[in-house]
């Protein structure tokens, strides 16, 4: 008699899983490490072929970015920049959100604006740079705007005096310009900090090309409304409580930071 042929799907999915010298026991062996390792949350799959087949398994000890370990995080402060890194000079530019302070009527108010700092770091060799002799530039919601208006031939200069209006004033200037390199091919942004009490002049320069120019001109664009609060204003998430209206005093950096040094 003709003897019936039955496939063995599962067998056969597991030898392109495994390999084709696989034994049943170093296959039984596998599934029970692997078994280990099958996430608690997985509802409805309790075989380990199953979840081989559906491709849904995963690892404990693998970076997780579920939405469940978004929403337990949502507190922690995120950061996030722009870096270019050039022979003599890199550049970083980060957004520095809004302070906000709470009014009468129980929502609260802009009570600073935010910024966006850009952070220069001196190289020291080939790349290799030295953060310890940072230089920061905090750019305000116009500043970003002379920024982002900014035409191929065009170029800007901005003056920052950390102790403007007190008796300290004058003592350490920063500026900030950018020029173009010509032939729209990128600018120059060069920053000088001059400080009379250490009796130093400090000068960076960072060539950034047509394309890096204009990554950093759409993370401005997208930024300015943040850096003003205005995306807080017009969210659809009311601040119901104190502690929600007053958080941002203690979570968001100080655009003051700027002149730590």
């Amino acid at each position: 008699k003709r003897r019936r042929l039955v496939p063995r799907r599962t067998a056969t999915a597991f030898h392109s899983t495994w390999g084709s010298g696989a034994t049943n026991d170093g296959r039984a062996a596998t599934m029970l490490r692997l078994s280990r390792f099958l996430p608690s949350t997985s509802r409805g799959v309790t075989d380990l072929k199953d979840v081989l087949w559906s491709g849904s398994l995963t690892f404990k000890h693998a970076l997780s970015t579920s939405a469940a370990n978004v929403d337990e995080n949502a507190s922690v402060k995120k950061y996030a920049s722009y870096t270019v890194f050039k022979g003599k000079a890199a550049l970083s530019i980060s957004p520095i959100l809004p302070l906000f302070t709470k009014v009468e009527s129980g929502g609260s108010r802009v009570d600073r604006n935010g910024s966006v700092m850009l952070t220069f770091f001196p190289a020291v060799g080939q790349r290799k740079y030295d953060y310890t002799k940072k230089q920061l530039f905090a750019l305000s919601p116009t500043e970003v705007g002379s920024l982002i208006s900014l035409g191929p031939a065009e170029s800007c200069e901005f003056f920052h005096d950390p102790s403007m209006k007190s008796s300290h004033e004058g003592q350490v200037k920063k500026s900030l310009s950018i020029t173009p390199l010509g032939s729209d091919n990128g600018y120059f942004v060069n920053i000088t900090v001059l400080n009379n009490v250490q009796k130093t002049n400090e000068r960076l320069s960072v060539p950034v090309t047509k394309a890096e120019f204009a990554v950093m001109r759409t993370a401005l664009s997208f930024a300015l409304p943040h850096i003003m609060g205005w995306d807080q204003a017009l969210s659809t998430h009311p601040q119901s409580t104190s502690t929600s209206a007053s958080k941002p005093r203690f979570e968001q950096p100080n655009p003051a930071s700027e002149w730590d040094r």
